[in-house]
């Protein structure tokens, strides 16, 4: 195994930990199901006796086996380990400390530490290309049989859960829970986001040279040159653009306010870069 698939593993470890963290201690004592094999647990487990942490694992289970032979293996063995993971880290936890009482004792503040705990799992998870399984993978059979855009069809399996909390412990926790979906969603979104930020660097100079040569052999980043010409002045101009993350960029901009030639450069946000040096293509 290599060293960058320690780190992957690793990572994902943090990922699903913060997600048992999140959902046992702020979501579970006010039966907060906000989407997710965890959210079917919450709900089933008034009918069933179950401990949520049971429903989950067969939940995942049965879906795994359904996406199998309805879709094939398009799930990969991160999204099985880091599923199984999920379920087994919550089962972990309802045995060293089984029905926890609320950490606040308000439920907008538990939902909301929950739900920013578990997102942040979730999208550290996502960005080592895996899954907690649940309503992910069920997205992805709705969208086989239906045509229905993945993300829409996990959003409303996350929609019907709250429905079925709605039904099992009244309105009120169906409304928090449904708000859960809600935020659980922007904040994965943004951790997503975040977590794979480069700037998009453009500079117009006078002299390119040096400023190629400082992005080639001290940031050991590539760049690309492009021929412009100046509207106003006439004079033939080159365009430099390279994409750097943010560690490469700060030491771009410092060397730019040392040079001694004019400069004109704007920067811009890119949360979605692959290739060499970053992400892979996928």
């Amino acid at each position: 195994m290599t060293k960058d698939s320690v780190k992957s593993y690793l990572l994902i470890l943090i990922g699903i930990t913060m997600v048992g963290l999140g959902v046992h201690f702020f979501h579970s004592p006010f039966h907060l199901a906000v989407g997710g094999a965890y959210g079917i647990g919450v709900v089933l487990s008034e009918f069933t006796g179950l401990q949520p942490g049971d429903i989950m694992l067969i939940v995942n289970g049965v879906l795994f086996i359904l996406a199998f032979l309805l879709i094939g293996a398009s799930f990969g063995v991160k999204t099985i380990l880091a599923s199984l993971g999920t379920s087994g880290v919550v089962k972990i936890l309802e045995f060293i400390a089984p029905n926890p009482q609320s950490l606040s004792g308000d439920i907008m503040l538990d939902l909301i530490c929950g739900v920013i705990l578990s997102a942040i799992g979730i999208g550290i998870v996502f960005n080592q290309g895996a899954s907690t399984g649940g309503t992910d993978i069920l997205g992805k059979i709705v969208n086989k049989f239906t045509g229905i855009d993945i993300g829409k069809a996990v959003l409303y399996c996350d929609f019907l859960i709250t429905l079925g909390a709605t039904l099992a412990y009244g309105p009120k926790t169906g409304l928090y829970s449904l708000f859960g979906v809600v935020i659980n969603g922007l904040i994965i979104d943004y951790v997503i986001d975040g977590m794979n930020i480069a700037k998009e660097v453009t500079i117009v100079a006078d002299d390119p040279t040096p400023i190629v040569h400082f992005i080639h052999n001290e940031l050991i980043k590539t760049c690309t040159l492009y021929d412009a010409h100046g509207a106003y002045s006439g004079k033939p101009k080159q365009v430099i653009v390279t994409i750097l993350d943010r560690r490469s960029y700060v030491q771009l901009k410092d060397f730019l306010k040392s040079s001694d030639q004019k400069i004109f450069t704007w920067i811009k946000n890119s949360s979605e870069v692959h290739g060499e040096g970053f992400r892979p293509i996928e």
